[in-house]
């Protein structure tokens, strides 16, 4: 005996028994068990209860209500869609909003082109990384004199000093005033690093202006574009440039 018959018994109730398989049916399959016909009941149930909540809600519905969702939506493969509002906007106002544009672009670039200028005051571009080294040339009348040149005896100045490009003062300005400046190893490194970064920040501005002078001109072009006039594209658009057009000349009042 199962435990599920021990159990009725006990409590004294009929144990469930599965209603047998009728031999004529068996091609048919097996019988729907209890659970799953009471599945189906309450999703039945569900869905007409649903459906009533729809049909009153219809009936209450004032017929002259009016809202703007009822002119934008539409039905397609069974699912309410909303139709998205096109922009109105003449070709007056776009070339208007072009021209706003354009001149928040180069407001923004000659912003930029002031702190470029400001930072070339600042560092004069004396040893910027990429840029072409001086070349002092000594001239000599003979061998002699090539192999006897002391460099820092021809410049009049100390041997530490050699290397530098700027701030090399001569023997008798340091007999008559100190060394300006740090003079300290770590000192130096660091004031170089500083001012590495300076160059870093300078090219990277240089880089921001040329790309801002591009958008201008890129959204310029697509202001002419708006005119009605004949116009041929010479040259497709590039990352670098705008695209080119040549336009039918047409001769103003």
């Amino acid at each position: 005996m199962s435990a599920a018959f021990r159990k009725a018994a006990k409590s004294g109730q009929r144990p469930h028994r599965e209603r047998a398989q009728p031999a004529c049916r068996k091609k048919l399959g097996l019988l729907e068990k209890k659970k799953d016909y009471r599945l189906r009941a309450d999703d039945y149930h569900k869905k007409q209860n649903a459906l009533r909540a729809l049909q009153k809600k219809a009936l209450d519905k004032n017929p002259d209500e009016f809202y703007f969702k009822m002119i934008r939506a539409e039905l397609q493969d069974g699912v309410h869609t909303i139709k998205q509002p096109k922009d109105e906007v003449t070709p007056e106002q776009v070339k208007l909003m072009r021209t706003q544009d354009i001149k928040y672009v180069e407001m923004k670039r000659v912003a930029e082109a002031k702190k470029i200028e400001r930072l070339k005051s600042e560092l004069h571009l004396l040893d910027a990384e990429g840029k072409k080294p001086n070349k002092h040339v000594f001239f000599f009348d003979t061998k002699k004199e090539v192999q006897e040149f002391d460099i820092a005896t021809h410049l009049d100045t100390v041997p530490e000093l050699v290397d530098r490009v700027y701030n090399r003062p001569t023997i008798a300005t340091l007999e008559k005033e100190t060394l300006k400046g740090a003079t300290d190893p770590a000192r130096l490194k660091k004031l170089a690093q500083q001012r590495k970064n300076q160059y870093d920040l300078l090219k990277q501005r240089i880089e921001r202006e040329k790309a801002m002078f591009v958008i201008a001109q890129k959204i310029q072009t697509r202001k002419d574009l708006l005119d009605k006039t004949h116009k041929v594209k010479v040259k497709k658009e590039t990352t670098n440039g705008p695209a080119i057009y040549k336009f039918k000349f047409q001769r103003k009042r």
